[in-house]
Formats: structure tokens, sequence, C-alpha cells
């Protein structure tokens, strides 16, 4: 007896624990693919009769379609709610009447803009368990004391709750109404189609009460099409023949939704349209001299089926207005424009979900998810172009709408950023982790043909390195890579997937899938094997980047001679060039020496990669070597050949200076702990050792200077392109100068082929 208790004791102490567990992981969400945990079914409420029949809905200057200012409907007009006592379970009340599944936060003081009409409901006190917010107590439906000035706002979940319907509660008004579907969705009907990824042409369908339906399309427009092209993340839409649509129609009835919709054309979602008027008799549901609505969308050059061929290559490419960085997938990342040959940001000032749709679709994407402001995607350099952007949602391109020239007041700290809709690729469904912890890490298992069916395997990691665990990262959703893997017998994969499967991978971190990498194809090659040398990658939303300031280069830059016999530490670090090693420790070296200051401007802390008891003590500088190479100096020539180097082994990574506010975390004092905190930056001043280039046997002339930072990838960012600075260098033989000190990235295509060296850091270091 005492055995059957004690063995119930351990089960109940290891559920606990198993709880546990998974407890610590649940705050990293669910990837995309990974099994949700089950949610209620959504049934619609049973209101008393007394109840006051309302109808709410989300406005003002909208970042993202579930978020805006509570607007409700009631008497036949649209009013406001106030905030006074308004709280989060007001919040969620609001938000699942519009059928999400939860509130996030609520905002006061009409931060969506002030709205028109009455003020409906004040003082509004909510449980969170009410099915609308007519139940909460207030001071009584249209008795207020509050100005506009007051109206409340919430961001919702973008999670829809499984099943919701829309119900029309409101007779004679339906035009007034949000669009509230469970799912939209584009079906391929004619089978030249269906094969074809992305899916471009095809019915809208509907999912309404968990049945998918067509869309009458008796007053359907163009602008309804663009607005389902957006969603679906194509920038326009296109005309397609109606005839074999009719055919097929004739010979499979089709069913169709209650309403027609009405959209202007920039919405940036169906459930911003509005509602038309009820189309179908009730009794047989058909469409009255009218076809199932069809689309046909236009993919942006990314998704494209194939690429442009023949005579069209010799065309050359414009250079584009517009660019994102710093996202961490595609159709994502802080805007960026080209203004006087050099690329600037836009403030966040008036920054909307319209504008943002403006720049997706510019880019070749869909409208816009998400306007993100105050730095969310990291913080640019240089300029800052366009400030109170203000589009129609037509332009071609958003240099195109208003804005205020002037960008007083405006700093990095307030740069716009968007998250565009962009065609699904079905990459996602080709890769998977296995064996992690959690959903963000593990083995990296894919989906090959072999003797005509797909199998799950392995990668060769052999030469597995960080642009690879981007691109796996990107390809999963999962944001960027935090480490590559090169041994991943501490997890235990599917056994069934232990083969490899693909080898030689070599990715330039730009790809949107590891099949889109150069890789050895059939004839596999990986001296280890599989099973616990596979590849294995940990993702992390956020990463650091590293940006250096130019103008702190050009403003430092001096030479000096310096006897060899107070060389010597430098010496042993190589600081020196190789003739160095040739000559009496009386004679003289000649340095260009230079400050550099580089500014972590990402979401993380850049923190070097090997782990601190691995670091090695240099006995004659006197601190630890956290980096083999982390920065790297070369003198160009003006036809690109190099003539004099040098480098910074092992920085010493600390925070010299942070942006006000934020508080040092690292330094290398007392073996502390190294790393660059975000919104800091470590200043190498020019008076310290191996802060310089060697030019002892450089003939004077005029010169390219150029810095590298992180140049093997070792650490993870968020960009790499900005990861070098270059300089027009002069030297006289008694003087030196630098000018025209740019980071790389920074200006036009252009111009930078005057620079000559490298155009990125993607330097042959591996």
């Amino acid at each position: 007896m005492r055995v059957i208790q004690n063995l119930y004791a351990r089960t109940a102490v290891l559920l606990v624990l198993l709880k546990l567990s998974v407890a610590q992981y649940e705050h990293l969400g669910y990837p995309p693919g990974y099994p949700y945990p089950e949610q209620e079914e959504y049934t619609a409420p049973q209101l008393d009769p007394d109840t006051p029949r309302i109808q709410l809905r989300l406005a003002g200057q909208k970042r993202k379609h579930n978020e805006g200012r509570v607007e409700v409907f009631y008497n036949n007009q649209w009013g406001t709610v106030c905030d006074d006592d308004f709280n989060i379970h007001a919040a969620q009340v609001v938000c699942r009447e519009l059928g999400y599944v939860e509130a996030v936060s609520w905002l006061p003081s009409s931060k969506y803009g002030k709205g028109e009409g009455p003020i409906w409901f004040d003082n509004v006190h909510c449980t969170g368990k009410e099915k609308t917010l007519a139940q909460c107590q207030s001071n009584g439906i249209g008795i207020s004391d509050c100005k506009h000035s007051e109206d409340v706002g919430v961001v919702c979940s973008d999670k829809r709750i499984p099943g919701f319907k829309f119900l029309n509660t409101l007779p004679n008004h339906v035009e007034n109404l949000d669009i509230h579907v469970e799912d939209v969705q584009i079906r391929a009907i004619l089978s030249s189609y269906r094969k074809r990824i992305p899916v471009m042409e095809g019915y809208v369908e509907v999912k309404d009460g968990g049945k998918w339906k067509q869309i009458c399309n008796k007053d359907w427009t163009q602008f309804n099409s663009r607005v389902i092209c957006g969603m679906f993340g194509f920038p326009g839409e296109r005309k397609y023949n109606p005839r074999v649509y009719k055919m097929f129609a004739r010979r499979r009835k089709p069913t169709y939704w209650d309403y027609s919709v009405n959209c202007t054309g920039n919405e940036a979602h169906l459930s911003n349209c509005k509602l038309g008027q009820a189309v179908l008799e009730k009794s047989n549901g058909t469409c009255p001299r009218g076809l199932p609505v069809v689309v046909s969308c236009v993919p942006g050059k990314d998704f494209a089926p194939t690429l442009m061929t023949g005579f069209r290559k010799a065309f050359r490419q414009e250079q584009p207005l517009v660019r994102l960085r710093g996202g961490a997938i595609v159709g994502e990342g802080r805007v960026e424009v080209l203004k006087n040959g050099e690329w600037g940001t836009i403030c966040d000032d008036k920054w909307s979900l319209l504008s943002a749709t403006v720049v997706c679709r510019e880019l070749g994407f869909g409208t816009a998810k998400e306007a993100l402001s105050g730095g969310r995607l990291g913080q640019g350099m240089g300029p800052v172009h366009m400030n109170e952007v203000e589009c129609s949602g037509f332009e071609k391109s958003i240099t195109e709408c208003s804005f205020n020239k002037e960008a007083l007041g405006c700093s990095h700290e307030e740069d716009a950023a968007v998250r565009c809709n962009v065609p699904k690729m079905g990459f996602q469904e080709r890769l998977r982790l296995s064996g992690g912890r959690n959903p963000y890490e593990g083995r990296v298992e894919v989906l090959v043909e072999r003797n005509g069916s797909l199998v799950w395997g392995t990668v060769c990691s052999e030469g597995w390195r960080t642009m690879e665990a981007m691109v796996v990262c990107r390809q999963l959703g999962l944001g960027f890579a935090s480490n590559a893997f090169q041994e991943t017998w501490y997890w235990s994969g599917e056994v069934s997937a232990d083969a490899v499967v693909m080898s030689g991978v070599r990715c330039s971190g730009t790809e949107m899938s590891l099949s889109h990498c150069l890789h050895h194809g059939a004839h596999l090659s990986c001296p280890k094997g599989g099973g616990r040398y596979a590849a294995g990658v940990s993702c992390s939303e956020t990463a650091p980047d590293l940006v250096l300031n130019p103008q702190v280069v050009e403003q430092t830059t001096y030479m000096e001679d310096r006897p060899m016999f107070m060389l010597q530490c430098a010496y042993e670090e190589n600081c020196l060039s190789s003739t160095s090693s040739e000559v009496p420790a009386n004679t003289y070296r000649r340095l260009l020496r230079f400050s550099s200051q580089i500014h972590n401007n990402g979401q993380s802390d850049f923190r070097p990669k090997a782990d601190k008891h691995s670091w090695v003590w240099h006995d004659c500088h006197r601190h630890y070597h956290s980096m083999e190479v982390f920065t790297i100096y070369d003198l160009f020539s003006l036809n690109g050949t190099k003539v004099a180097e040098g480098h910074k082994a092992s920085f010493c990574l600390e925070d010299s200076e942070c942006d006000e506010g934020i508080e040092k975390r690292y330094e290398c004092a007392n073996f502390g702990d190294q790393g660059i905190t975000v919104g800091c930056w470590d200043t190498y001043r020019h008076d310290i050792d191996c802060q310089w280039v060697d030019i002892t046997d450089l003939k004077p002339g005029d010169y390219i200077f150029q810095i590298i930072i992180n140049p093997n990838y070792e650490v993870p960012e968020s960009d790499y392109t900005n990861n070098f600075t270059k300089c027009r260098c002069r030297y006289d033989g008694h003087r030196v100068w630098m000018y025209s000190c740019h980071n790389g990235g920074s200006l036009s295509s252009e111009t930078e082929q005057t620079f000559p060296g490298l155009h990125s850091n993607q330097v042959t270091h591996r």
C-alpha cells in the first residue's frame, strides 16, 4: 500500500514539474505551425430583451486593424466611450465583442484622435465577463460629463476567436457596420492555378459559421479586389478571363455569403471595409444575375513565379527610393528613403497604417499589417528625411505623400517602421526545429523529395554558421538567429529524420528559404555525418546592430611616428605590418591613428560569442580577449588594391557612454562582463594600442580607408550592411587627412561605386 502511495506522490510531483517546465516558455509564444492550446469555440451571446443593442468598431489614427478608438453605434448614431474608470477588464469586453481573443492594453486621452457625436458611455465598470459593453455598469447610456479629448482606445490581440460570426443586431443600418468574419481566402479554381505558389487568382471566400462561402459579384468593384490582393501580400490587382469562371459556376453551384462588400480601396484589411446591403433572398441563397467574386493579383518582383528572361535583363534597374532595414523577416523593417544621394529615416509623427501600406505596395508587398513607431525595429543613422507623413493610400511612392520637410525635434528614437503582408509561399512547412527546450531552438530538419516521396532529414553542420542560421529563423518566422550549432547531441530530434539530406549549405543571409542557399544537391558530402553533428539553431525576436560613427573617425585622424621598442605589445598582437619583424628595435613605425565610436542601435545587447571561461588573458595589455578579431582596418589604392592593413584583435567590449536614461551594464575591469548595451557605445580612443594602421611603407597619395566591424559574423546582428565605414584618405608624406567618411549603405549605389573596396562586410574569412 505504501509503495502505491509513494508512486502516486512521485507521479503528482512529476506532473507539477512538467507544468512548471512548460510554463517557463509560455511567454515566448508559439511559432507559426506549432499547435496552439485548444481555445473555446465562439457561441453567439444570448442577451436579455432589456439590454441596449449596440454595435462596436475601432476607429481613429489606427496603426493596426485590431486597435483604435472605441466607437459605439446606438440610436442611429456613432459615438465614443469616455476613459474615466475604464480599465483592462472593460477593454477585454470590447475586444471579445469585436471578435478578438483578448485585450492587450487600453489608451486614454484620445490617443487615437478625437471622435465625434455623443459620448455614449462614461464611468464604465466591467468585470471582464460581460457579453457586451452595454451590460457593464456606467452612468447610463448617453449620460456623460466628458469631452472628446477623453475618448478611450484599445489594443486587441490580432488573433481572432475561432468561429466568430458577425451578427447584424441593427437592422437598416448594415452599411455602417464593420465586417467581422472568421477568415478570408483566395481559393484557386482553375487547374492551371491550383499548383502554383503563391495563390494569385481564384474565388474570394469568407468563412462564416464554420463554412466557406463565396461572395456575389453584384456591386463588386476593383477597389474591393485591391484590398483583397493587399491582404494576401500582393501590391495590386489585374484583369482575368471571366468566361472560364462562368463555365465553372454553372457546373458547381456556389454557396453565397449574405452580404456585399463596400471598400474604398485603401483599407489594409477586409475587416476595415464596410458591409454593403444584403444581396441574397433568404429562401434560395442565389446571386441574382451574378457570379462568385474572382480576383487576380499581381505579385511583387520577389514573389513572381518566374524571373525576368531574355532582353529584359539588359535594362538597368533603377535605384529604389525606399527600402526596409533591420527587420527579421521579408516585408518588415525600418523605413528608409533616398534623398539627395543619401539614405535617411522617417519620423513617426502621424505615422499611420495608410502611409505604411503605401510603403509596402511600393516595395512589391501587400498592405501593411502594422505601422510601428518609436524605433521599434532599431534606429537608423544619418538624416531624418520626412516628418508628419500623410498619404491618401493611392500614391505610387511614399515620396509622393504630403509631409513636413522640417524634422525639428525628431531623433532616431522616433524612426518609423512597417510590417507588410507577404504572400504565403509554403516555406515554413518544409523546415522544422526538433528536440529543443522551446519552439525557438532545436536541430534543423528539412523536408526533401527522395525516390518520389517526401522525407524529413538533417543538415550537415560542416561550415554551418550564423548566416545559415539566420535564414532558418527567417524561414520559420522566428526572428533572428542567436546561435548556430555544429553539434546537437543534446537535442534528440526525430529518430526517423537522423539521415543527412542537405550538405554544403552556404547562405548570403538574405534568402527566404534554406533551399535557396547554395548546397550540394543530390550528391551529399558530410564527413562527420548527421546525428550528433547535425546543424542546429536558436532564434530570438531581437538582435543587436553595431554601427560606427564616421564623423568621429574623420575628426580624430592624425599621424604618429613611434619607436619599435614601445610597440612590443602591439607586435605580439599582430597590430603592425609584416615588415616590422625585419627591422631593429631602435627604428620607428609610422602609424595612422584615429578613434572609433561603435554604437549599438539594435534591440538587444551585443555580447561576444565565446563564453567567459574561454576568454584569453593577454598579459602584456592586461585584459581578456573575448573575440579573436572584432574590427579590421584597411587602406586601399584607388584601383581597389590593399596597400596597408591593421586590426583590433579581441576588443575589450564595454559601455563607454550611453544615451540619457540608459545605465551602463558592461565593464572590462576585474574580469567583468563584456558587451555593448542597446543605446550605448564603446569608444576606443586614438591613443590606445592597435587603434591604428601601420603606414610605414606607404607612398604619398590618395587612398580609401575602410573599417569593418564583426567581420566574421561571429555575433548575429539585425543588419550587417552598416557594419563597414569608408573614408577618402590623403597622405602627403608629412600629414594625413580623412574626409567623406560614411557608413555602408548610407549613400546611393552610384555614389558608393566611386569608393573602391568592399561594398558590404562580407569578407572572405570563412
